[in-house]
């Protein structure tokens, strides 16, 4: 059975600043002139927050990544990715054309990357979940079944711990398969 894991919601203060930077989003041109400098601002800084959070994700991928995905895909149609641990190169983020790899109860679904599901083994996730994750890609033949192998690339994680304000603004994630 699927569950979702709880995230941390924001803060009733932080979404009356975002509710008023979107009203301010809907006055008319005119009125902005009437707004002083230091409104100004304060509206700049609540988009700026706003749009940060929007864009906040576990899990991100290169340009250079995102090109043999389009390339995989043009192959094999759609895709998805999955890190179990495993030894050797199990640790290392695997492609797979969506269905191919069937996703266990306990597998962790940590977002989309360049429209592809990234999934990851609950005990991994354990291990990475204070991080985000960059999919890159890098020469070399792995030793797996991803689909890039044949390309005599391999694809790569790249990671950098987050901040404690950054780990509080992540989605919850999704544990198990998708309904």
């Amino acid at each position: 059975m699927a569950k979702e894991r709880s995230g941390v919601v924001p803060s009733f203060a932080l979404i009356q600043r975002i509710d008023l930077a979107l009203c301010w989003i809907a006055l008319p041109l005119s009125t902005f002139s009437l707004i002083t400098e230091p409104l100004f601002h304060s509206l700049s800084l609540s988009l700026f927050i706003f749009f940060y959070m929007v864009s906040l994700s576990r899990v991100d991928v290169t340009a250079a990544a995102a090109e043999v995905i389009d390339q995989l895909r043009k192959q094999h149609g759609e895709l998805m990715f999955h890190q179990s641990g495993g030894c050797c190169d199990g640790s290392s983020p695997m492609c797979f054309a969506e269905g191919d790899f069937q996703i266990g109860s306990t597998d962790v679904l940590l977002g989309q990357v360049h429209g592809c599901d990234f999934w990851m083994a609950e005990d991994q996730f354990e291990y990475w979940k204070h991080t985000h994750l960059t999919v890159d890609v890098t020469p070399g033949r792995g030793a797996s079944f991803s689909l890039e192998i044949p390309l005599g690339i391999r694809f790569i994680i790249r990671s950098r711990l987050l901040e404690m304000d950054q780990l509080e603004q992540l989605p919850a994630v999704h544990v198990g398969p998708l309904p």
